[in-house]
């Protein structure tokens, strides 16, 4: 019997939140949990905001919402101080549990927050808007202001915007808030996409409200101004920009002079198209997954219960339970199933000299394993023979796959390359590698880095563009961010009892993986598990396959178990040559 399936976003926000604070106010964030097999696994978080008793939080989060199934959901809500990724150490602020079914009976759900035990937490509400998303286009943004208020007293304003949708019973909805520009009176925010169906549901002339407010750290933000505008209306920012009057309404009220507060530009405007994985894979767009596993020295000697490859009576250990987690999910979207897998930093036979890329099949003509089963195995016999060693040099694998990569970019039909490195410490040729993500980051590519035991690894978070694009030595900055890294123990709970078959439908749902695409240009974020790990990446342009399904085929999707073997066989029928499979391509030494 076919599934009755409805993708939903969900908008949250609370009201009168404990404030856990000294001095200032909580930092609230909002982290959004399933239950499955008896216990709790994270989804999808919101933003931080600083300083707010009230948060209206602008990140949505994705259900996929099945009629006939009872999804249980728990809304946590987190006082968040400092950088580390688990609330573990964040103060609890209340939390709530429903049904994703009751939340979308009701379409806007308000409920006390509740504690751990089950009792009130004595402050703070959370409301929870439900919507079905059925536009699939994006409105793409650049925007600046013009001679703003000044708020500060011993400086300039610190304005940021955000973008608020008229709801059918008259009250406004946040769709987006911008970043904050510091002490400018003329600022220019970084360009920003928002869904179409956030901010208008489609109806090109529903209004939209553009609240400009002064930041203050406390939380006691200053109101600025407001323009009203509609979609119709931005659309003449797709030839020249358009200029919209900042007015602060109780200021026009008593100033008989008062003009404005300053001018919001839409300085360019364009409506896109994001496309969704499914349409991509029915297209021919081809994954391929390789590994890179360290047998460094740091990791200990394997024969010793202490070292991280250390195989437990279970024939497991750190190592193959990353392993596991990341490529058992993978594996499903790469058609040949052909990966391969090497290992670095080991003295390898015959002579056993170091290197720092060799197969784990120890076959350098043909280093593709079948499955990731047949990686764990090439992965225990490689471990017997070989010798660990030492540096830690990413650059030589980063390298190797980026020359895949390239070959792939001159092909017709996009093919796109994950690259998965398992380490245990600190890289060795930090600038070369830096180097390697910098060239990597202009080609159909990106990088998961899952570190594996418990040492310090804030080296790792240098490549990680979180924090802005990484730069080579040179001072060229990459041209969009292509590495994820996680500390693996952060989320071994999460994985306990788990097996590899119930990762398929997790990788599935639009939660946890997303591959988009928009005008052709790329985004993949890949799921650690229940959306612990996403891999974002900035768009990058590849060329368009010559087919392109915008439909779902009828039937594609009536059981979950078994809709890839469907879609493999439809996009065949439709065009068996889009791509050539990883192991056409001449292999590199």
């Amino acid at each position: 019997m076919a599934q009755c399936v409805m993708k939903v976003e969900l908008s949250v926000s609370c009201q009168g939140l404990l404030n856990k604070d000294v001095g200032s106010k909580s930092d609230p964030l909002c982290v959004m949990l399933e239950e499955s097999g008896g216990s709790w696994h994270e989804l999808e978080r919101t933003e931080r905001i600083m300083n707010s008793l009230d948060p209206d939080f602008s990140q949505r989060l994705h259900m996929d919402y099945y009629f006939e199934q009872v999804q249980k959901l728990r809304f946590g809500i987190y006082d968040v101080d400092n950088k580390t990724y688990s609330l573990d150490d964040d103060d609890f602020l209340g939390q709530f549990d429903c049904t994703l079914g009751q939340i979308v009976s009701s379409k806007k759900l308000k409920k006390p927050l509740l504690l751990k035990n089950g009792k009130p937490a004595g402050k703070g509400q959370i409301t929870i808007v439900a919507e079905e998303k059925k536009d699939n286009r994006i409105l793409k943004l650049n925007v600046a202001a013009r001679n703003l208020d000044k708020k500060d007293l011993f400086g300039k304003s610190d304005p940021f915007l955000e973008f608020y949708r008229c709801s059918s019973d008259g009250s406004w909805q946040l769709a987006h808030r911008t970043e904050v520009v510091k002490n400018n009176l003329n600022p220019t925010w970084r360009p920003f996409s928002v869904p179409m169906q956030a901010l208008c549901q489609g109806d090109l002339e529903k209004e939209i409200k553009i609240v400009c407010t002064d930041y203050d750290n406390d939380g006691s933000h200053d109101f600025i101004g407001e323009s009203r505008v509609n979609v119709l209306r931005l659309q003449q920012a797709e030839t020249s920009p358009l200029e919209l009057e900042c007015v602060n309404a109780e200021k026009k009220r008593k100033k008989k002079h008062y003009k404005n507060s300053g001018v919001i530009i839409v300085k360019s405007f364009k409506i896109d198209v994001e496309y969704s994985f499914l349409d991509y894979i029915m297209g021919g767009t081809q994954m391929n997954f390789t590994v890179g596993i360290d047998f460094t020295i740091s990791n200990g000697d394997p024969r010793s219960p202490d070292s991280l490859h250390y195989l437990n009576p279970g024939g497991s250990n750190e190592y193959l339970s990353a392993l596991w987690s990341v490529g058992s999910v993978i594996q499903d979207y790469d058609t040949d199933k052909l990966f391969p897998a090497f290992g670095f930093g080991a003295l390898i036979p015959p002579k056993f000299e170091i290197s720092h890329e060799f197969p784990l099949n120890f076959n350098f003509s043909n280093p593709y394993c079948n499955g990731v089963q047949e990686i764990v195995n090439a992965y225990h016999s490689c471990l017997q023979q070989l010798r660990l060693y030492g540096p830690t040099y990413f650059s030589p694998i980063i390298n190797h796959v980026a020359q895949f990569a390239a070959a792939a970019a001159k092909l017709p039909g996009a093919t796109y390359f994950v690259l998965l490195i398992l380490t245990d410490g600190v890289i060795t040729d930090m600038d070369e590698t830096r180097l390697a993500i910098v060239n990597a980051s202009r080609l159909p590519m990106s990088i998961i880095i899952v570190g594996v035991g418990g040492a310090d690894f804030d080296g790792m978070e240098i490549l990680d563009g979180d924090g802005g694009l990484l730069k080579a030595p040179s001072g060229v900055a990459a041209s969009r961010d292509i590495v994820q890294f996680v500390p693996f123990r952060n989320f071994i709970n999460e994985f306990n009892g788990l097996q590899p078959d119930i990762f398929f439908p997790v990788f599935h749902s639009y939660k946890d993986v997303k591959v988009l695409f928009s005008s052709y240009q790329f985004w993949v974020h890949v799921g650690f598990t229940r959306g612990l790990v996403r891999l974002a990446t900035r768009p990058l342009t590849l060329k368009p396959t010559s087919h392109r399904i915008t439909s779902r085929p009828a039937g594609l999707l009536t059981n979950r178990g078994c809709w890839l073997k469907q879609l493999n066989q439809a996009a065949g029928s439709l065009h068996p040559s889009i791509a050539l499979p990883y192991h056409w391509f001449s292999y590199f030494n």
